[in-house]
């Protein structure tokens, strides 16, 4: 063949490959223009963010760069948020280390007022990485919570402030009186006041049976005393008052209807024995050891239905021991308790025993 005819027929079949590749290359572009671009990753999962729109807790997102990618309504209403800015800087320090290392972090911060003349609210924050590349800041308005927090430790305060030991003024009296032996008209008035920090027992249990009068009469309860009459002890009668009221007051409340609670006195040795049984729930055993706790209750329902503070037993102890006694519990679970108020005898000269069951509180 000529080598003129050859070259040109090479020529014709490269250019009809390269035109064929050319149309090729503009249908595959024409087809990947028509194709639609593939959707971004979103940045917060929706099962986490479902999670996050139902959290009771102000709840802030923040990407990499400390953007707000997501943040509930609380979180703006409370002005933490403004936009897709964090405000508070604590936060922002603490996103920021929890995104360098990873660790959960928490605080305790005041949030300042929005509004003048407003307080600022006690919160609290922890902060945890959420993914790779986002934090997660959960904020919860204490605000309300340590308020309840503050008059309780006011309230348990003053019951703390009012209920010291009077029985310091009367080793200071006795030592007085002493000293005084050859004195009888300051004999006669130091035995003068220390008569007045001593107490009849009678009028402890009559003063109990008359506080729970009226709910023991509403619940068909009986209540009984009975044992030893005349003794004394040592103290203060309105902290001793309290005390056994404490105690008959529970055994009543927590007694169902048409059983009894008896009041017993008696004298062991040197000291006076109070014992108050009830037919009533009984205490569970692993319970036994925490009744004494402040804001402790056997059974919360009972006590919020009886407007209980969970105070009761811990003043009772308070004030026992104060006193220089012990105060101490029996109960089976489902068989009543019998509590045990322990007190020093001031003078048992004049103790008569008398029959049980000679006071009763309902007709």
């Amino acid at each position: 063949m000529d080598p003129v005819i050859s070259a040109g027929i090479v020529a014709a079949g490269a250019g009809l490959i390269t035109g064929f590749a050319a149309g090729m290359g503009f249908r595959f572009s024409e087809r990947e223009r028509a194709a639609p671009a593939p959707a971004p990753e979103p940045l917060l999962p929706l099962a986490v963010n479902n999670v996050l729109s139902v959290l009771r807790s102000s709840a802030v997102v923040l990407d990499q760069t400390d953007t707000v990618i997501k943040a509930s309504p609380t979180a703006y209403a409370l002005g933490l948020v403004q936009g897709d800015r964090l405000l508070v800087g604590v936060l922002l320090d603490l996103a920021r280390a929890v995104r360098r290392d990873g660790e959960i972090r928490e605080i305790d911060f005041d949030l300042p007022a929005q509004r003048r003349h407003e307080p600022s609210r006690a919160m609290s924050a922890r902060v945890a990485p959420l993914g790779a590349r986002l934090v997660l800041v959960l904020v919860e308005d204490k605000t309300e919570a340590r308020r309840l927090e503050a008059i309780r430790r006011d309230f348990v305060a003053n019951v703390s402030h009012e209920l010291k030991t009077p029985v310091g003024a009367l080793t200071l009296l006795a030592e007085a009186v002493s000293s005084a032996s050859d004195d009888p008209e300051a004999v006669r008035r130091f035995a003068g006041r220390m008569q007045h920090e001593s107490v009849l027992v009678d009028d402890l249990v009559q003063s109990a049976i008359d506080r729970t009068r009226s709910i023991a009469a509403a619940n068909r309860i009986d209540v009984h005393a009975g044992g030893t009459q005349g003794l004394k002890v040592i103290g203060d009668e309105r902290q001793l008052a309290t005390a056994l009221g404490n105690v008959v007051e529970n055994a009543v409340n927590y007694s169902p209807e048409d059983t009894r609670v008896a009041i017993g006195v008696g004298l062991t040795g040197r000291t006076v024995e109070i014992t108050v049984s009830d037919q009533g729930i009984g205490i569970p055993e692993q319970e036994k050891n925490r009744i004494f706790e402040r804001f402790n209750r056997v059974d919360p329902a009972r006590s919020r239905a009886t407007g209980g503070t969970g105070l009761g037993l811990s003043i009772v102890k308070h004030v026992v021991h104060n006193h220089g006694g012990d105060i101490r519990v029996w109960s089976v679970e489902g068989s009543g308790s019998t509590f045990t108020i322990v007190l020093p005898l001031l003078d048992d000269a004049h103790a008569q025993p008398v029959d049980q069951q000679v006071r009763e509180a309902t007709p």
